[in-house]
């Protein structure tokens, strides 16, 4: 089995519903998404997947919410835009995206700063 990882970012404001502290008013983050991937096998060139492609991929997914407003983005009109459920989003998304018969996402990482994450994996 085999491993792959990359990395992005993108830069959103939300605000937290019910939360009791500062984190319910309007602020930002400079977000940074890590995603992991396994493969069985390699292709003919060695690669399980070219990284470019797995980078498109991500980016098609992250400017969905680039420079948005999250509350604003479906399923984030109906749940909190959490780091949390931020996480599980880009990994159904990419899962949708990329999944066959040899490539699977095993693990979305959400960075809301250099000090706090959340992930989500099945």
């Amino acid at each position: 089995m085999y491993e792959l990882m990359i990395e992005s970012k993108f830069a959103a404001a939300h605000q937290l519903r019910g939360y009791q502290g500062k984190c319910e008013k309007l602020h930002g983050h400079n977000w940074r998404v890590t995603i992991a991937v396994t493969a069985e096998r390699l292709n003919e060139q060695g690669l399980a997947v070219d990284f470019h492609d797995l980078k498109k991929s991500l980016r098609e997914v992250l400017d969905q919410l680039e420079h948005t407003f999250l509350n604003d983005i479906f399923p984030f009109t109906q749940i909190n835009p959490s780091s949390e459920n931020l996480a599980k989003w880009i990994y159904d998304t990419m899962n949708k995206k990329i999944n066959d018969e040899n490539l699977e996402v095993a693990s979305v990482t959400v960075w809301e700063s250099d000090t706090a994450s959340a992930s989500y994996f099945e």
